[in-house]
């Protein structure tokens, strides 16, 4: 398996510009490097037919949401929550804006992304509880935003994507019906001691003390790495993961979390749940979002949007 041309000269281009690791930075100030660097590699922002940010009532403070409408449409839509990527600690809507924009107009549905509370001002467990309060009044409010109630999915990258993986988890033992779960290489496992993190704990964009860094920011008390919130793919019984609704679950080639993400579909496949794995050999984590400069990425954009189709029955 070799890195992908287009993949190994981004990682030629961030290391020529010797930027700080964002562990090297104040969290603001890799907040701002973060989204600046987002901008970067961004597929260009789509133009929908309408984009609305507004707020509504969380465990601790309002979340802020934005929701992305492709079409004026005579009926309602499907519907996609949104979790952006970040370690818990970076990210914003604005971030993950040109993705969300391209999720619904090629998905055809609503997106909201979700504006969940960052660590470390909000440890463990604040951006999971944000998260399931979003997707309850999302549900509870599906019509009032021109959504289809009977088909909502959840998605998200990196730390969204296990944010998405634990909302599956939490509708199927509350009984809201989800349609589909899209995992973009989602962190699942208590630990980073898997095969795939000690090959590339250094010079694949998430570096190993980066990863240790975020999760230091997001869960003071280490045994709470042990909580099915945080590591879904660590979950035991009570948590039931046969009754989740089926997933997508992107994973790249030379990513630290790559064997994570694999074990969680495979987990799932045993619980008797559809899984499609998305494999992409020469890409690091973080290429999702380089759609401007990855072929690879707007493949994949492709791909995952047809997922979303064929789980909202738009596609055979």
């Amino acid at each position: 398996m070799d890195l992908d041309p287009q993949m190994a000269d981004i990682l030629a281009r961030v290391a020529r510009a010797g930027r700080p690791e964002f562990w090297q930075l104040p969290v603001e100030e890799a907040r701002t490097a973060y989204l600046r660097a987002a901008h970067v590699l961004d597929i260009p922002r789509r133009k929908l037919f309408r984009i609305d940010d507004f707020s509504v009532r969380g465990p601790k403070r309002p979340i802020p949401l934005r929701v992305y409408i492709p079409v004026q449409a005579s009926d309602v839509l499907p519907l996609t929550l949104f979790f952006h990527g970040g370690g818990f600690t970076i990210g914003s809507l604005d971030t993950h804006d040109a993705v969300c924009r391209m999720l619904a107009e090629d998905a055809h549905c609503l997106v909201v992304s979700v504006d969940y509370r960052l660590a470390p001002e909000h440890p463990f467990p604040a951006a999971v509880d944000d998260a399931f309060a979003a997707m309850s009044w999302v549900h509870g409010n599906a019509r009032c935003l021109g959504a289809d109630v009977s088909r909502i999915a959840v998605a998200g990258d990196s730390a969204g994507g296990t944010l998405a993986a634990v909302c599956a988890i939490k509708a199927a033992k509350e009984n809201i019906a989800l349609v589909h779960q899209l995992l973009i290489y989602p962190g699942t496992c208590a630990y980073q001691d898997t095969d795939s993190h000690r090959r590339l704990a250094h010079g694949y964009l998430l570096d190993a003390t980066t990863i240790q860094w975020f999760f230091s920011q997001y869960l003071p008390d280490r045994a709470q790495r042990l909580d099915w919130r945080f590591a879904p793919l660590d979950a035991r019984p009570p948590v039931d993961l046969r009754s989740v609704c089926a997933a997508t679950v992107v994973v790249a080639g030379f990513d630290p979390l790559h064997d994570e993400g694999v074990a969680y579909a495979e987990r799932l496949q045993e619980a008797g749940v559809a899984v499609e794995l998305l494999e992409y050999e020469g890409m690091a984590h973080g290429f999702f979002n380089f759609g401007g400069a990855l072929d690879v990425a707007r493949s994949a954009h492709r791909d995952c949007c047809l997922a979303l189709r064929r789980a909202f029955g738009e596609e055979k």
